[in-house]
């Protein structure tokens, strides 16, 4: 909250600035400045708001759904690698449901906590596989909006080479598309238990080293999995560009003039950044970053602009989350997954 209000001032005490002019608001003492901004930020901010064209919010609307039905696609497909035979409507049940608490719990990805305990909870007898499936679901999404960022700057160079301010956070998403790419790899490949034969007999000394087995044997079932990693990477890409496209139509509803190119450049490191667990849902952190990013000269979106971009994209991110909420509602206490006797070779 204390992020958010400091976005919101700065921004607020700029427009105030701009319109009674720089050279006399700057005689005024600090906190008449700051009376004028709150006095007259928030009224810009609404009309900025209210400019969205309705058809083009409802649009954004469905590109932001077409996000949440991918994610549940690309999680059916891990469940199903570690040999648990979900439904698609108990699958589409829980990723509703973590959406829900996305709202509230740390980070862009906090909802995946209440995800892995149902994921848990419902598989009794696999219960390292069933909670691995949700880490690896939002690994491999994490790892393919970063590839997916990536590409979009090599057709975006110029940004990076005109603007010194992109370019930290350019090499910040390399760095961490590189380490994603390592964690992934020897997860699902191996790595030093190839090499050196002795490596599980150390692991299995370790605190919890059977349950550290357990998972390491059941990453590498994503890798024997036949086009796994292909058939997710292919659904996160869709996923990546329906998330792309829902800024594109806010801000075509909004009148904005950006070129699609520079929000495919833009949006995805936005995104990737805002992955991290600082804030509930990335407030504030994401509202930050979309009025720094797109404020570049060579996009020079307005301060209040790149901030209403985020807000209503949020503001739909939150109607579906009602949607999850009211799902969390309705689903009942106890589930077993297809009531199904599997093997207890990977129990917790």
């Amino acid at each position: 909250m204390i992020l958010l209000a400091w976005v919101f001032h700065s921004i607020f005490v700029n427009e105030a600035r701009l319109k009674e002019g720089e050279e006399e608001f700057n005689k005024l003492p600090r906190t008449e400045q700051w009376r004028r901004g709150w006095t007259t930020g928030p009224g810009e901010l609404a009309r900025t708001l209210g400019k969205v064209s309705p058809s083009h919010f409802a649009l954004s609307l469905v590109f932001m759904g077409s996000t949440l039905l991918l994610g549940v696609v690309r999680w059916r497909l891990a469940l199903q690698a570690q040999g648990l035979n979900v439904s698609w409507k108990r699958t589409a049940q829980i990723s509703f449901t973590a959406h829900f608490f996305n709202s509230v719990l740390l980070g862009s990805n906090g909802g995946d906590l209440m995800k892995a305990w149902y994921a848990a909870r419902d598989a009794q007898n696999k219960k390292t596989g069933a909670v691995l499936t949700v880490v690896v679901d939002r690994l491999i999404g994490l790892w393919a909006m970063l590839l997916f960022a990536c590409a979009m700057m090599l057709f975006n160079r110029d940004l990076l080479s005109a603007d010194s301010w992109a370019r930290p956070l350019a090499w910040a998403v390399i760095a961490m598309m590189l380490a994603g790419s390592v964690i992934l790899g020897m997860a699902f490949w191996g790595g030093v238990s190839r090499r050196w034969s002795g490596a599980r007999v150390w692991l299995r000394r370790l605190p919890k080293g059977q349950w550290l087995e357990n998972t390491l044997d059941s990453c590498r079932l994503f890798g024997q999995s036949r086009f796994f990693v292909a058939k997710s990477l292919a659904i996160s890409m869709l996923l990546n560009a329906a998330c792309v496209a829902q800024f594109i139509v806010l801000a075509q509803g909004m009148n904005i003039s950006v070129a699609p190119r520079m929000m495919f450049f833009a949006v995805p490191i936005i995104l990737c950044i805002s992955a991290v667990p600082i804030t509930p849902n990335s407030l504030g952190i994401r509202e930050n970053l979309f009025v720094q990013m797109l404020a570049i000269p060579a996009i020079h979106i307005d301060a209040t602009e790149a901030l209403s971009l985020s807000l209503l994209a949020y503001a739909g991110s939150l109607l579906w989350s009602l949607v999850g909420g009211l799902v969390y509602l309705t689903m009942k206490d106890r589930r077993d997954i297809a009531q199904m006797n599997l093997p207890d070779t990977n129990q917790i």
